[in-house]
């Protein structure tokens, strides 16, 4: 018997899991004992035949469509608007920070902030498909009882009442972490992961877990982007982002070993951070290559980041300690000097499409009339291999994890992850050293590139989000997870109707500096 699919997984990805064939509007398996066909006529929302796009279910063998793959329209003409209106997307009202002020201020309660996110996961969540799960009666219960301490005195956190989505490779006692794999439909947290734990001694609400490629992989998720659905929200933190960038939350957890921070949250129109390696505890986190793995948060814009990476760091994780309000009170701390800042051009100049180099060209005019300083500085002569030596890195790590796993069931595992694993296989101990080696050399350089500037700069993706057969490309996001260094990107133009982000790249563990330089330079955006 086929097993259940109870999460939405896309139709051709659930046929090579499964073996099921689509034949005349009906769905048939194929197994050992012989050919037996599904009970139930498909439900479709047009009359056609089903197409790879299309997201399904399968529970008591029976296959639904939950959502049809729309068609692509043809590609929008690119328009650059660096404006004000292109900082956050249009289905976000309200910034994270506007409603914490507001929440301190009694001009709202906690139940009222969580029940428009929830109306607006009912309007969009149908067609944008974030969340695995969302817990509404412990949601509602969470927002309840912080009205109520907040009506009797008690302390408020700085995250009291804002609603949280958590990334399904991050442990939420009593919930499942499937980690984009069906087998784990039942593997249920018996703990939450440190990042919850520290969300919620901040007063957040967490609303539930949301959608992650298949073991933070490269397989294109069910999750559309909220722009136009018929381009990708990125991944693998593509339920996070695209969450944020639909209003469905006012900020979400994410994790990045390629770009799946960075990039997702560009696509989808958010604020983000992948803070140093280390900087964030990784406790009850589904790993994917842990010399590279980092936890951080996306939100609508640089100044919710900020709030959301100091409830998730304590003087006790790697690096310096913080002051318990470092990173929020850094935005606010006057400038002592004209920000300086490096263009990163050569690689990232030559791949970017010409819609994000031009937007960065306008944007640089921006900051220097507002009395930046902008230099270009070269890359060094590490970044010539830093590509391909993540890309065997991630590999590896993956495989090390997986390695018993994917020997036993390969054919659960989809077409990327598996590819991933099985380059792995083949690195051995002696080429991990080496790559670490590299690592820790790229590291060394990029840290004397930009040792004389406040923040390195650069497009935070090739351009805006490509269509939903995949994840996008993490050229511009993987030298930043391999070094480890710390970024920060947020949106401050269009290319037709998506939104483009740039990427601000900092000093080791000080997140600080990079975002209140990253703060000043939103702000500064518009020319």
């Amino acid at each position: 018997m086929t097993p259940s699919f109870r999460t939405p997984i896309r139709l051709d990805q659930f046929l090579k899991l499964t073996g099921l064939a689509v034949t005349g509007g009906h769905a048939k398996t194929i197994i050992q004992a012989g050919e037996v066909r599904v009970n139930g006529v498909v439900e479709t929302h047009r009359s056609r035949d089903l197409v790879a796009g299309d997201v399904v279910r399968f529970e008591r063998q029976e296959l639904t469509v939950v959502d049809s793959n729309p068609p692509v329209p043809a590609a929008a003409t690119s328009s650059l608007r660096p404006t004000s209106e292109t900082r956050m997307a249009p289905f976000v009202t309200r910034t994270l920070h506007e409603t914490a002020a507001e929440l301190r201020a009694g001009r709202t309660t906690c139940v009222a902030v969580l029940e428009t996110c929830l109306g607006q996961i009912d309007r969009r969540e149908p067609e944008v498909r974030a969340w695995v799960s969302i817990d509404r009666d412990g949601a509602r219960r969470k927002a309840s009882q912080l009205d109520e301490q907040r009506k009797g005195g008690e302390p408020q956190g700085l995250l009291h009442g804002i609603p949280i989505g958590i990334k399904d490779i991050i442990d939420i006692e009593g919930l499942p972490t499937v980690a984009g794999y069906p087998p784990w439909s039942e593997n249920i947290a018996k703990a939450n992961a440190t990042v919850v734990d520290r969300l919620l001694g901040h007063g957040a609400v967490i609303l539930g877990k949301t959608v992650t490629t298949m073991f933070a992989g490269f397989d294109p998720p069910v999750t559309r982007n909220p722009w136009n659905t018929a381009h990708t929200p990125g991944g693998s933190s593509s339920g996070s982002a695209a969450a944020v960038g639909s209003g469905m939350c006012l900020g979400a957890i994410g994790t990045q070993t390629g770009g799946s921070i960075t990039r997702p949250a560009s696509y989808c129109g958010a604020a983000a951070c992948k803070p140093t390696f280390g900087r964030v505890d990784l406790t009850g986190i589904v790993p994917l290559s842990s010399s590279m793995d980092h936890g951080g948060p996306m939100a609508p814009c640089v100044r919710d980041v900020a709030m959301l990476l100091q409830a998730l760091v304590t003087p006790a994780d790697a690096g310096p300690p913080a002051p318990s309000d470092a990173f929020v009170s850094a935005l606010d701390a006057p400038l002592t000097a004209p920000v300086r800042i490096g263009r990163l051009r050569g690689f990232f100049e030559f791949l970017a499409e010409d819609s994000m180099n031009a937007a960065l060209d306008r944007a640089a005019d921006a900051w220097r009339a507002a009395g930046a300083t902008v230099v270009d500085i070269p890359l060094p002569s590490s970044f010539e291999t830093i590509l391909n030596d993540h890309k065997r890195l991630i590999s590896g790590g993956a495989a090390a994890f997986h390695r018993e796993r994917f020997q036993a069931a390969p054919e659960t595992f989809l077409p990327k992850i598996r590819e991933l694993i099985e380059d792995g296989l083949k690195v051995s101990e002696a080429d991990l050293v080496e790559l670490r080696r590299k690592q820790e050399r790229a590291r060394l350089d990029l840290m004397a590139a930009i040792e004389q500037i406040d923040a390195a700069l650069c497009p935070a993706t090739r351009g805006p989000a490509p269509d939903i057969t995949t994840t996008g490309d993490p050229s511009f996001n993987a030298p930043w997870s391999f070094t480890g260094l710390p970024v920060v990107s947020f949106p401050f133009a269009r290319a037709g109707e998506l939104p483009l982000c740039v990427q601000v790249v900092g000093r080791p563990f000080e997140e600080a500096s990079l975002l209140r330089t990253s703060a000043w330079l939103e702000r500064n955006s518009a020319g």
